[in-house]
């Protein structure tokens, strides 16, 4: 594994796409539903919001889990500072 692919995968993040397209809305209906109560434009979450979210944050933490297994087994086989020139 290269440092930038390291690092790519480090830096990767879920946005307001990711979660209107785990919940079958717009993006713009993720924007309002974040937005102040108060806010005019406003809107109701998405229904079954909880479940999405718990989804992407579970496939965040597989994905970080499997980050930190690679970095520890390059680091144990001696290959540290040596990959990604």
């Amino acid at each position: 594994m290269t440092f930038k692919k390291a690092t790519d995968r480090l830096f990767s993040r879920v946005d307001h796409e990711d979660l209107a397209k785990a919940l079958k809305v717009s993006v713009a209906s993720i924007r309002q539903a974040r937005l102040s109560p108060n806010a005019l434009a406003h809107r109701s979450p998405p229904p079954d919001w909880e479940t999405a979210v718990l989804r992407l944050a579970e496939e965040r933490v597989l994905h970080f889990r499997e980050l930190i297994e690679e970095i520890h087994a390059i680091s144990k086989a001696g290959h540290s500072g040596q990959r990604g020139r």
